[in-house]
């Protein structure tokens, strides 16, 4: 069974964590995904850093420009997470744009994302139809989820479509904004995240955007099975290293 079913599988609110790969410093990588694996993650998104990430924030943003001039790549990214599986067996996830996968070749990609271990990948400006159409027989050929997004003005009859093509979860993004662009849930997103609950998806959805400290996220998982973790976590990864990490953890739980 695929790590990310498993995990959907547990009776608890799951705690997701995204990070820019190559940031702060170019081998970083495989230390933090181990440190938050240790620290009780339950899932890890890995940031491939892109040029032009159009859903990123500021914070996000400066992090994949970061890591890009560290000299990140997505050859360097699977260089360094060949051996992951021997010391971390929590999901892992890649986010990136389609550009960057693409130019790797798709098959390619989807190929060295199976034998490192990769479980999903997020990949924002990938359309459904395109997916189906291009993506959707190699990604399942490689036993890889692809996560969609769904944001507050996505209309019932794209959501529904979303959650018949899906098969892991939906990431299910707070506000139309950036990343990092607010703090907490005003009505409308809690008016949203009850839509989206009485709506009975298939498919468990995990929220993103927005999501900075423990009472964030009990709000965010008060209809969903749980919650992600990025703009706040790369601040603090920017101000403490992964030395923060166990205490930026610790503030969630």
């Amino acid at each position: 069974m695929n790590r990310i079913h498993q995990k959907l599988q547990e009776e608890k609110k799951l705690l997701s964590l995204y990070f820019t790969a190559g940031f702060p410093n170019l081998n970083d990588t495989v230390s933090i995904i181990e440190e938050l694996q240790e620290n009780g993650i339950d899932m890890i998104e890995i940031g491939l850093p892109f040029s032009d990430p159009l859903a990123d924030g500021p914070t996000i943003q400066a992090s994949s420009t970061k890591a890009l001039a560290n000299g990140m790549t997505t050859k360097l990214l699977f260089e360094q997470l060949k051996d992951i599986r021997k010391t971390v067996h929590i999901p892992l996830l890649i986010m990136g744009y389609f550009n960057p996968i693409m130019q790797f070749g798709i098959e390619a990609f989807c190929k060295k994302c199976a034998e490192i271990g990769i479980d999903g990948l997020i990949i924002p400006d990938l359309p459904p139809d395109i997916y189906e159409k291009e993506c959707k027989a190699v990604f399942e050929q490689y036993h890889l989820k692809n996560v969609f997004l769904i944001t507050p003005q996505t209309s019932n009859e794209r959501i529904l479509e979303i959650d018949s093509i899906s098969s892991s979860f939906i990431y299910m993004v707070s506000s139309a904004s950036v990343t990092g662009s607010q703090n907490g849930f005003g009505e409308d997103q809690q008016s949203y995240f009850e839509r989206i609950a009485g709506m009975s998806l298939k498919n468990p959805q995990i929220v993103g955007f927005g999501i900075i400290d423990k009472d964030t996220f009990n709000q965010a998982t008060r209809y969903a099975k749980g919650a992600i973790i990025g703009s706040a976590f790369i601040k603090n990864l920017t101000e403490n290293g992964s030395k923060g990490i166990k205490s930026f953890i610790k503030k969630l739980t």
